[in-house]
């Protein structure tokens, strides 16, 4: 007799199925002298032994890359104000080059944004700052909240896994707005002491002399807090364009608007027309 386990007909539930996973790829790690770390090529061939898919393993290294990038933000601020940083990622059809190009045209043409650097892994994008843009963004040109502008930078990482699939990652620095609205809410708060400390000079009642504290420390609490929405606006809007590239409803021009000067005129006519059209509603 042997010491082979004998399956049975039970069912094995979603969570099970992870501890199950889980603890085997410990087991098979346990089996190798790996030490306190692992190269990513360690990881892959770990992968491989385990019977993991390299594309499922890229991805999952990927992610733990973009998690590294938004984990270090904790603590009081985040849960009254909302985090530093926002990501979102997906996996996508296509060729690298492709997808990278389309994810270009999305943030130029639609989004109004212009290259602030380009890196090996990535490019950032801050606002555009000509005038024709903060007309068409003031007006909401096209019914777009053009959530991405008020944005300090947005980072769009394309990396290519096998098989013509692609990791897109954005990365958004939304400190600025942040910033700006704990700002401000600290001003109330100390104009709101500041009142309750002259109160106190010029005599008046202990119970009067708290009001200004009270509503100073509610009203700056308040406006901190309603950064949450602020920063929940630019996550759904990051969700919905990787959704759009997901299914492939982001459909590049026949010809770029940037090549050649009387399509750039056309384009600049097309959207001053639109502009006339917006303030005569």
């Amino acid at each position: 007799m042997t010491g082979d386990l004998v399956p049975s007909d039970e069912r094995i539930s979603r969570e099970a199925l992870e501890r199950i996973i889980h603890r085997a790829a410990e087991l098979q790690a346990g089996q190798r002298d790996l030490g306190d770390q692992m190269s990513e090529q360690d990881v892959l061939e770990l992968g491989k032994e385990v019977g993991i898919p390299t594309r499922h393993m890229q991805q999952a290294l990927l992610e733990e890359r973009t998690r590294a990038v938004t984990a270090t933000d904790r603590g009081f601020l985040v849960k009254l104000a909302g985090p530093r940083r926002l990501s979102a990622e997906r996996t996508v059809a296509g060729k690298q080059d492709d997808v990278e190009q389309i994810l270009s045209y999305w943030m130029t043409e639609v989004e109004l944004l212009t290259v602030k650097r380009r890196y090996r892994q990535g490019t950032s994008w801050e606002p555009r700052k000509d005038w024709l843009t903060t007309v068409k963004r003031r007006m909401g040109v096209g019914g777009r909240k053009y959530a991405f502008t008020r944005v300090r930078e947005t980072i769009v990482r394309v990396q290519r896994l096998e098989d013509d699939w692609c990791h897109v990652t954005l990365i958004c620095d939304v400190s600025n707005m942040r910033a700006e609205r704990v700002g401000a809410g600290a001003l109330f708060l100390g104009a709101g002491s500041a009142m309750a400390a002259i109160t106190v000079v010029l005599g008046v009642a202990s119970g009067v002399t708290a009001i200004p504290v009270v509503v100073g420390t509610a009203g700056g609490w308040a406006i901190a807090r309603s950064n949450r929405p602020q920063v929940e606006r630019v996550q759904v809007s990051m969700e919905q364009v990787l959704d759009r590239l997901e299914r492939g409803e982001i459909n590049l021009p026949k010809e770029s608007p940037l090549k050649g000067g009387g399509e750039f005129v056309k384009r600049l006519k097309a959207e001053i027309k639109e502009l006339g059209k917006n303030l005569g509603a």
